[in-house]
C-alpha cells in the first residue's frame, strides 16, 4: 500500500495560463479582499485551524505499547448510544417511539423505462423517475413487525439464520429491522458475489431461508438454488417473478407483501416473539478472504451498538434536519453502520443506485433528474472510486471551459486552497464558483464520509473545495462492526484516518519483519489492533481463523489483528501506511489476493515468474511479469514481431500478445473479473536470489519488487 502523506497545498494547487501583468493585478485585489475579510473572521468564528491543532487522541500510559483513546473517551470507552437500549429492536423502538410520523425511509417512483441505443449499437436502459414516497418510522416499525413474525409462521426460528442477497433498498433495511426484533442471525451477501461464493455462504451457515429480488433471483439464483439442498422460502421483496416452476421441489417463492400480511394476520393470536440479548449475533456479514471463499464474520447486537455509537461521536448535530443517500451496498458494513446512525437519530434515509446517483448517471435519461438533485442530502457516504469518478469528470470540464472561465474557476480554486489550509471559509467562492459543481450531489452537502479504501490527497482537497463541505476519512473494518476512526469534521489535514471512536482504544503491535516499531521515531509505527466492544465475536465455524485475528486481553477486552500498519501523529491521529498480508482491497472494495492471482497463472508454459500488484488508490491490478524466453520468442514470430530480446520484452505489442494469454488462462482459472491484471510489465532478467527480488527458497519479496518496479506502476497506473 503507498504511504499516506499529508500534502502541502502548494502541491495540490491547479496552474493557470494568464497574463502575468493581469494575474498581479488579481492577486492584488484577492490579498485587499482577504485582508478586509479576515478582520470580520477574526472576532466572529472560531478558528478551524486552532480546533485542527489541538490533540485528538493520547495513549493511556507511557508505555510504547500503549493504547491511544480519543480525549472524549480516556476515562472510559463508549458503548451504548442511548441508556437502556443495549439492543437494535430497542433501539429502532427509542427512535419510533420519539419520531412516530417523521419520515424515515424514501424510494422513488419509476415513472418510465426506455431501451436507448448507443451509437455503438448496444442498448441501454434508461429511466425517469418521480418524487421521493416516504415511509414514516411508524410505518416501517409495523411492516418490520409483520414480516418477521410471518417468517415465524413459516418456520423462522430465533437465533437461526437467515439469508438477505438484494439490492440496497428500503425492504432491505425493513427486512433487518424485523430479524433484529425476531432474533433471527441476518446473513449478508454482496449482490455482486459470483455463484461459488453465494452457495459457500449459504450452505456454510445452514439457511433454509433467503430474502432477494426479482432480478437477482433470476440472474444469480436461479441457477444455484438446486446447489443449496437446506433452502425452502425464497422472498422476493418486489413481487412475484414471472416464472419460477423450474425450482426443485420443495423450495417455494412467496412475495415480501404475502410473508407481511401473514404475519399481520396472524399477530393477534401469536406468541409473544422472542428477544435478542446484546450478546446474541445480529448479523452473519460475508467478506472477501484470502483463499477466496468469503468469510461471515459473527456481529452481536452489543458490536453494532458501540460501533455507532463511536460514528456518531463524530458527526456534529446529527439529526432530524438531516436527510442521507443510501446507495452503497447494505451488504457492506460502512452503509449498514451509517444507515443505522441515521434510523437512530430520527434522519431521513433517502435511496439511490450508483447507476440512478446524478442527473449525468448511466441509467437517468438526459433531461431528467437523478437522485440527488430530488433528494438533495445533507449526508453521504462514498467510496474513493466514487469520489475519483467525480473529480475527473469535473476536471474534464474545466479543462473545456473558454480560457477566461477555465481561468476564473483555478484562481479561485486556489485561493480557497489556501484559506482552507488557515482554517478560513471564502463564502463569495463558494456562492458564485463552486455552486455548480456543489449541485451535482443535490447543493446541500454538509458532510461526506469516505471509506472502504484510502482516499488520495488530491481527490480529498478537490471535494473540500468544490463541494464546500468536511470531506470525513475513516477507517474500520467488518470484524470492527465498521468502528476504527474517523477524521473530525474541522481537520482539513488530507492522508489520515482520524483519531480513535469513543467506542475503542488502538494500540500498535511491533511487525520485526517488516521494520515497524512501536519506539520508532519520530512517530511510533506497527501493527494496528483496535480493542474495544465493537470487536467482533469472530468467524463463522471458523475458530482457527478466529483465534489468530482475535484475542482477549487480561482485563477480558476483545482486540483485532488487522494486519494493517499504521502510525500516530503527535495529535494522536492515525494514519495507514502498509498491510502486512497480500490481500489488497481495491479503490471500489473488492478485495484481491495477489498470491490467488499468481497460483492460477504462474503455471503457464509463457511464464517463468509473476508478480500480481494492485493498491487501493485503483481499480484493477497490474503484473510484472518474467516470460519464458523460448515461449515468448515464439510468439512473436507468430504475431510477426522482431527485436531482440530487451527489445521484445520492452514493446508495447508484445506486452498486449502476453496479456490476452493470461486473461484467457485467468478466465479458465475462474478469476472474477476485477482480479485479472489488465497491464503487465515484463521484464528480460529473471528474478533470482541475487537480484535481491526474491527470497533463497525463491518467494517474491513484494516490497523490493515494488521498489525496482516504480517507474513502471507509475506508467501503467498514470500519474496523478
Amino acid at each position: 500500500m503507498n504511504n499516506h502523506i499529508s500534502s502541502k497545498p502548494s502541491t495540490m494547487k491547479l496552474k493557470q495560463t494568464i497574463n502575468p501583468i493581469l494575474l498581479y493585478f488579481i492577486h492584488f485585489i484577492i490579498s485587499l479582499y482577504t485582508i478586509l475579510t479576515y478582520i470580520p473572521f477574526y472576532f466572529l468564528s472560531d478558528s478551524r485551524q486552532e480546533k485542527s491543532n489541538q490533540i485528538k487522541a493520547k495513549p493511556v500510559n507511557s508505555k510504547p505499547e500503549s493504547a491511544y483513546r480519543s480525549v472524549n473517551s480516556l476515562d472510559g470507552l463508549a458503548s451504548v448510544l442511548y441508556p437502556g437500549c443495549d439492543t437494535l429492536d430497542k433501539i429502532f423502538m427509542y427512535a419510533k417511539n420519539k419520531f412516530k410520523d417523521k419520515r424515515l425511509l424514501g424510494t422513488r417512483e419509476i415513472l418510465n423505462e426506455e431501451d436507448e441505443v448507443q451509437p455503438n449499437g448496444k442498448i441501454f436502459k434508461k429511466v425517469i423517475l418521480g418524487h421521493y414516497n416516504w415511509l414514516s418510522f411508524e410505518d416501517v416499525f409495523v411492516r418490520a413487525f409483520n414480516f418477521g413474525n410471518g417468517l415465524q409462521m413459516l418456520g423462522q426460528r430465533p437465533k437461526t439464520n437467515i439469508a438477505i442477497f438484494c439490492e440496497t433498498r428500503a425492504e432491505w433495511m425493513i427486512a433487518a429491522q424485523a430479524c433484529f426484533m425476531y432474533n433471527f442471525q441476518l446473513v449478508t451477501l454482496y449482490a455482486t458475489l459470483g455463484g461459488p461464493a453465494i452457495v459457500h455462504g449459504l450452505n456454510e451457515t445452514e439457511v433454509t431461508n433467503i430474502i432477494t429480488s426479482k432480478e437477482l433471483l433470476h440472474t444469480k439464483l436461479k441457477d444455484i438454488v438446486s446447489l443449496v439442498p437446506r433452502l425452502r422460502h425464497i422472498i422476493t421483496v418486489d413481487g412475484k417473478p414471472p416464472t419460477w416452476s423450474e425450482f426443485p421441489k420443495g423450495v417455494i417463492v412467496h412475495t415480501m407483501a404475502a410473508v407481511q400480511a401473514l404475519g399481520a394476520k396472524a399477530s393477534v393470536e401469536n406468541q409473544p416473539h422472542s428477544k435478542p440479548l446484546p450478546s446474541d449475533i445480529a448479523v452473519i456479514m460475508y467478506t472477501s478472504g484470502s483463499t477466496g471463499l468469503p468469510k461471515g464474520v459473527m456481529i452481536s447486537h452489543s458490536n453494532i451498538i458501540a460501533g455507532i455509537t463511536g460514528m456518531a461521536e463524530r458527526i456534529p448535530g446529527l439529526g432530524e434536519e438531516d436527510v442521507y443517500i443510501g446507495y452503497l451496498p447494505l451488504a457492506h458494513v460502512l452503509e449498514l453502520s451509517a444507515e443505522l446512525v441515521c434510523l437512530s437519530h430520527g434522519c431521513r434515509i433517502g435511496y439511490s443506485s450508483p447507476q440512478t446517483l446524478a442527473d449525468q448517471s448511466s441509467k437517468i435519461k438526459k433531461g431528467s433528474k437523478g437522485d440527488t438533485s430530488m433528494l438533495k442530502p445533507t449526508l453521504m457516504a462514498a467510496v474513493p472510486e466514487i469520489m475519483d469518478r467525480i473529480y475527473k469528470n469535473v476536471m474534464i470540464k474545466v479543462n473545456e471551459m473558454s480560457s477566461f472561465q477555465r481561468n476564473l474557476f483555478i484562481l479561485a480554486y486556489n485561493y480557497k486552497m489556501e484559506q482552507i489550509s488557515k482554517g478560513r471559509s471564502t463564502p463569495l467562492c463558494d456562492s458564485f464558483v463552486f455552486r455548480k459543481v456543489r449541485s451535482l450531489l443535490g447543493g446541500n452537502i454538509r458532510l461526506l464520509l469516505c471509506g472502504g479504501a484510502p482516499l488520495s490527497a488530491t481527490t480529498q482537497r478537490f471535494m473540500n473545495i468544490c463541494f464546500c463541505c468536511p470531506v470525513g476519512q475513516g477507517y474500520g473494518l467488518t470484524e470492527s462492526a465498521g468502528a476504527g476512526t474517523i477524521t473530525e469534521v474541522w481537520d482539513y489535514n488530507t492522508g489520515r484516518v482520524g483519531a480513535p471512536l469513543v467506542c475503542c482504544e488502538i494500540k500498535l503491535k511491533n511487525w520485526e519483519e517488516g521494520g515497524y516499531f512501536n519506539t520508532d521515531k519520530p512517530h511510533p509505527r506497527g501493527e494496528i489492533l483496535i480493542g474495544g466492544q465493537n470487536v467482533t465475536m469472530g468467524y463463522y465455524k471458523n475458530e482457527t481463523k478466529t483465534n489468530t485475528d482475535f484475542f482477549e486481553d487480561e482485563n477480558g477486552q476483545r482486540w483485532l489483528c488487522t494486519g494493517d500498519i499504521g502510525e500516530f501523529d503527535p495529535d494522536g491521529c492515525l494514519k495507514i501506511i502498509d498491510r502486512k498480508k497480500d490481500l489488497v482491497k481495491l479503490q471500489a472494495g473488492e478485495y484481491v489476493s495477489l498470491g490467488k492471482v499468481e497460483a492460477a497463472l504462474k503455471n503457464l508454459p509463457l511464464i517463468d515468474n509473476i508478480c500480481a500488484y494492485a493498491n487501493s488508490y485503483h481499480s484493477y491490478v497490474i503484473g510484472f511479469v518474467v516470460p519464458n524466453q523460448k515461449e515468448l520468442t515464439e510468439l512473436a514470430r507468430k504475431k510477426g514481431l522482431k527485436g531482440t530480446w530487451e527489445e521484445l520484452c520492452n514493446s508495447s505489442e508484445m506486452e498486449n500478445e502476453v496479456l490476452k494469454v493470461l486473461s484467457e488462462a485467468a478466465i479458465s482459472a475462474s478469476l472474477e473479473k476485477f482480479e485479472i491484471p489488465v497491464k503487465i510489465r515484463l521484464s528480460p532478467e529473471p528474478w533470482t536470489p541475487e537480484t535481491g527480488l526474491v527470497t533463497d527458497a525463491f518467494k517474491l519479496k513484494r516490497k523490493e519488487l515494488k521498489t525496482h518496479y516504480q517507474a513502471d506502476i507509475e506508467r501503467m497506473y498514470g500519474r496523478k
